[in-house]
């Protein structure tokens, strides 16, 4: 079949780096998942384009895309097990690319059949957690790797605008500003209006909606699903817990149930929209239950709720700095210290830690200054690097920590 090589997609080389050592891999099933639009089958192409100037034959590689013409037809195991078999009959390893594979009922049974075959590498997305629930996780435990794809961090969005020929900004500030304001889906850096840009993310809540949450989590009350996820959106960054939010209800005259609350969230957590984090009293060395914060995969989500363009620098960075490492695959918490909090704590897959501090600026006053060091200050009794990120160019060093520009830092592919 012919797999056409696209000269106007984005490499995406921080996502790449991570699954280049599985291309020839058939063992494990490599799963991309994300939000809807988030770029998952640009990289699929990506990778098929990487295989074929690899000196992969075209014939080896089988690439379905389920949501268009002519495979979004296939919805059945059986007519998707037929489509396979009818276009591998090449020898050698086959590349099976099959995109949004949850439109396919009872998919797990075939792709772990053809895995089985030992000459298959398959490559799978979907858009949600469900894609990793159930049959596919109890029969291939071991058997895959999920790649969490995001939307455009910054330095993404900045080389995205450069490949499109979008004027950029020599100030840093500005250009910040406006990745804020548009959010980092791909084809929204392509539009031109920040009212088409809105325009579209409101249009894809809606597809979200009917595609990723109301096929697989039974709503009874849409009107309750979207004060929920109104609530969750505008409270980005702020610690929050099922019992909040239920009191918060009543006092605007809502009943709302904990379980029904809870189950929304989840909702919205697998259609990932929102990320849950939690929080970790570093004294007891133990997560505190109940209480978590959320972030956005894309702030986009938030200002297509809201009209007012003004910016909580706050929440905004502290979002902007848990996508960052999130897309590094940082695990990551917020740290309880006493009565102090500091913003992360991240891990890496080699159990080191960083504690990071974010804030707008730290060059108001002496005490603004005091406050944003003391949390990392206040961390004793190990060498792990600490972090302050601020927008200031002016950095100045304090006790070993880090003083960084955030900007720059994210700008320049740092890690922590």
């Amino acid at each position: 079949m012919k797999i056409e090589i696209r000269s106007d997609l984005y490499k995406r080389e921080k996502y790449l780096e991570k699954i280049r050592g599985f291309y020839h891999e058939c063992e494990v099933i490599k799963v991309l998942t994300g939000v809807r639009r988030c770029g998952k089958s640009s990289i699929m192409n990506l990778i098929a384009g990487e295989l074929l100037t690899g000196g992969v034959k075209e014939d080896n590689i089988l690439y379905f895309n389920l949501d268009k013409k002519p495979y979004n037809t296939v919805t059945t195991a059986e007519e998707l097990d037929a489509l396979i078999s009818e276009n591998s009959k090449t020898d050698g390893i086959k590349y099976l690319f099959i995109d949004e594979i949850q439109n396919v009922e009872g998919f797990e049974r075939v792709i772990n059949s053809w895995r089985e075959e030992r000459d298959f590498s398959i490559f799978i997305t979907g858009t949600n957690s469900y894609l990793l629930s159930g049959e596919l996780v109890t029969k291939l435990t071991g058997r895959y790797i999920e790649f969490k794809i995001l939307p455009l961090s910054f330095e993404e969005y900045i080389g995205f605008k450069k490949l499109f020929g979008k004027s950029i900004s020599g100030d840093n500030l500005t250009e910040l500003r406006s990745y804020i304001l548009e959010g980092g889906f791909p084809y929204v850096v392509r539009l031109n209006s920040l009212n088409d840009k809105r325009t579209y993310v409101q249009s894809l809540i809606d597809e979200i909606y009917e595609k990723d949450v109301k096929r697989r989590v039974r709503i009874r009350n849409r009107a309750a699903f979207d004060a929920v996820m109104r609530y969750i959106v505008n409270n980005f960054g702020a610690t929050t817990s099922i019992q909040n939010i239920v009191d918060d209800f009543a006092k605007t005259g809502v009943t709302i149930k904990k379980e029904t609350v809870n189950r929304y969230i989840g909702a919205l957590i697998s259609a990932k929209i929102i990320m849950p984090c939690e929080r970790f009293d570093m004294k007891s060395r133990r997560s505190i239950s109940g209480e978590k914060k959320y972030y956005l995969s894309d702030l986009s989500f938030y200002y297509a709720y809201n009209t007012d363009n003004r910016i909580n620098f706050g929440p905004v960075l502290e979002n902007i700095v848990y996508t960052y490492a999130a897309s590094r695959d940082y695990m990551i918490s917020v740290g309880r210290i006493g009565r102090l909090e500091c913003d992360f704590i991240l891990r890496d897959n080699e159990m080191n830690y960083s504690y990071v501090q974010v804030a707008y600026t730290i060059l108001e006053s002496r005490e603004t200054e005091d406050r944003e060091y003391r949390a990392l200050e206040s961390i004793k009794n190990d060498n792990y690097p600490k972090y302050l990120l601020t927008t200031d160019t002016l950095l100045q060093k304090r006790n070993g920590i880090i003083h960084a520009n955030l900007i720059e830092f994210i700008k320049d592919g740092c890690t922590f």
